[in-house]
């Protein structure tokens, strides 16, 4: 009885044992109950896709497009751009931001016939261009005519830019008097007078009459990397074979060297050189040729008032980023970019805030290449238009919304990409030289 007993208890004890391993084994091995962690977690709303994704908008955050003659108004909202620096060796397609979507610049009053077929063409754009706000309420424009309009502000109370698709010495006559401003004292003409020999310089028969009727002088400075007018004479030289000294007088401004102006809420300059003979002028017209730029990737008002009239010094003073004022080369990208909003905004401010100095855009012959380029790239895009604004960061966004917008713009966008040349923007509003959102107004009747 004693052994039966023995027998039953050991029998007992070794299904226990086999029950309890079996049971850790299962649990040691049995697939967790919660989500699995990956090594890395996207973040919210990015695609694992990259091509199905895009890394910006260059659209401004709020733009009303209006037709002068016919009082409407659109307003749109679309995304705010990446601000992604350029890779080390820029690859056009890893820099794309949204193409805008049409209705960015409006669908009643867009003023060229193309950007019209495209406003009415939505397959035009990418896929993941953010569509426009359907709250935003369609703004009325008060009845006025052109004159008691071209103001500062428009009726949203936004920067005004104008356009007139009329490239020609009366088109530009009209679309500068659309400012509504009148300058004090001596008048400069900020233009770049163009390398040679085949760059695409704005062309005295277009802007000649306007320069006579303000009375005004051109002015330029000398350049900081050499050719042909890295020095006074042989820059005057040019400045006559370009057929500008028949037209006004030419002041080279850092002939006689620099002159500093303070930079006010700069992050990268605390003071910007500028030609000596900046002081003598009272108002400024800074007329700029819009098209592509071979480090900056656009050149438009902004560079035009801070590099453009950078005295040589002041030229490698921005590249630099305020590091030498003999060495244009080898900064750093965003903080080029950056001085030349802080450059821009320091001429501004010694101009009474602004009140003395306006802006004038022409797009034509939108190379990829500058007019320091004296063998530009053939432009491979059509011909826009004349823009003006009292503010150079809204200005300069418009023209940007365009090339966005134009079914032949990609080589210009490539270029502006590549070289992170939206930053300038950003930053130039950020430091309070202008703004992004504005209201486009067409002087066309």
């Amino acid at each position: 009885m004693k052994r039966y007993l023995s027998f039953i208890l050991v029998f007992i004890l070794a299904i226990a044992l086999f029950t309890g391993c079996y049971g850790l084994y299962s649990n040691n091995n049995a697939p967790p109950s919660g989500p699995v962690e990956t090594p890395f977690e996207l973040p919210a709303g990015q695609a694992e896709n990259p091509s199905a994704q895009s890394s910006g908008h260059v659209g401004n955050p709020s733009a009303s497009v209006t037709n002068a003659n016919n009082n409407s108004t659109t307003e749109t909202q679309s995304a705010s751009s990446s601000g992604a620096s350029p890779p080390e060796e820029p690859t056009n397609e890893a820099l794309t931001p949204e193409k805008s979507t049409p209705e960015t610049l409006g669908t009643e009053a867009l003023v060229h016939e193309a950007l019209v077929h495209e406003a009415s063409a939505p397959e035009a754009s990418t896929p993941e261009a953010s569509a426009p706000d359907a709250s935003t309420p369609e703004a009325s424009i008060p009845e006025a005519s052109t004159s008691e309009k071209s103001t500062h502000e428009g009726s949203s109370g936004v920067s005004v830019v104008y356009i007139t698709t009329d490239i020609s010495s009366e088109g530009l006559i009209a679309i500068y008097k659309a400012l509504n401003w009148t300058p004090v004292g001596s008048v400069a003409v900020k233009i770049t007078t163009g390398e040679p020999p085949d760059s695409n310089y704005l062309r005295t028969e277009l802007i000649g009459d306007l320069v006579r009727s303000v009375d005004g002088t051109f002015v330029e400075c000398n350049t900081a990397y050499g050719g042909s007018r890295a020095g006074t004479a042989m820059h005057l030289q040019v400045a006559a074979d370009h057929g500008y000294t028949a037209v006004a007088n030419v002041d080279i401004l850092d002939a006689d060297g620099s002159m500093s102006l303070p930079v006010i809420g700069g992050t990268r300059l605390s003071e910007n050189f500028v030609g000596a003979n900046f002081a003598n002028y009272d108002s400024y017209i800074v007329l700029s040729h819009f098209k592509g730029h071979a480090m900056a990737g656009f050149g438009g008002a902004i560079k035009n008032a801070s590099i453009g009239l950078g005295s040589s010094e002041g030229k490698s003073w921005i590249h630099s980023a305020g590091n030498s004022l003999t060495n244009p080369w080898g900064g750093d990208q965003d903080a080029f970019l950056e001085s030349m909003g802080e450059a821009a905004k320091a001429v501004s401010d010694n101009l009474r805030s602004g009140e003395r100095i306006v802006y004038i855009n022409v797009m034509n012959r939108l190379s990829v290449d500058c007019d320091c380029n004296g063998k530009p790239a053939e432009p491979d895009m059509h011909d826009i238009g004349i823009l003006s604004s009292h503010d150079p960061v809204a200005l300069d966004q418009a023209c940007i919304d365009f090339v966005y917008a134009a079914e032949d713009g990609r080589s210009l966008i490539n270029r502006i990409e590549s070289r992170n040349g939206l930053h300038t923007l950003e930053h130039a509003e950020e430091i309070g030289l202008g703004s992004r959102t504005f209201e486009l107004v067409s002087i066309d009747g």
